[in-house]
């Protein structure tokens, strides 16, 4: 696979699958379709991501690697989930959306939380194959950390000691959910050949 299409315009994300797919030309799809835009009117990460995949390998005609990815907190019942990016408004504003989380969660001492990655891969024929992957953490009580995107400064991943935003782009492509499912991508395409 030498040249992967991402259907996003979410440069966090191009810059991660950059970061994974190394030796592959990795293209976002605004490089190819102006402005392209996908209402996300599904109520799963999986569904979302097979909506991206498929109206963006249908305009195309190539195969198209689209994600859905979100924060899960189990004290919030799950949010903010698949409204993730908007989860403090339309905007898709990162701070603010980091703000709203904090004040939601306040003081509980109850933080567990988890990232959730479905990447759903649509090929030109229309075929759409689905893989998921998750890392387990806990959200912090303040920021830490300049690296990543979205609520990686919150989110504190045990094993490494350090929030996601504290990682190298590096550290965090090696355990991330992004990468979790992208490995299974990856497996499923080398046993198709």
């Amino acid at each position: 696979m030498a040249e992967i299409v991402i259907a996003s315009s979410n440069q966090g994300k191009i810059n991660d699958f950059k970061t994974i797919f190394v030796n592959d030309q990795v293209i976002g799809i605004n490089e190819l379709i102006a402005d392209f835009d996908v209402e996300e009117t599904g109520t799963t990460f999986e569904e979302n991501a097979r909506l991206k995949s498929e109206a963006a390998a249908k305009a195309l005609g190539k195969t198209v690697i689209a994600d859905d990815s979100g924060l899960e907190v189990a004290a919030l019942n799950g949010e903010p989930g698949i409204y993730s990016a908007r989860y403090a408004g339309e905007a898709k504003n990162d701070e603010a959306n980091i703000d709203k989380l904090l004040e939601k969660l306040g003081s509980q001492t109850q933080r567990d939380a988890r990232f959730v990655c479905v990447i759903s891969m649509t090929t030109a024929e229309g075929d759409t194959h689905t893989f998921t992957g998750t890392i387990d953490g806990e959200i912090t009580l303040q920021r830490n950390g300049e690296n990543g995107f979205g609520y990686d400064p919150v989110f504190y991943v045990p094993s490494k000691n350090k929030t996601m935003a504290q990682l190298t782009a590096t550290e965090k492509a090696e355990i991330s959910h992004r990468r979790k499912a992208i490995d299974q991508l990856q497996a499923f395409i080398q046993g198709d050949d």
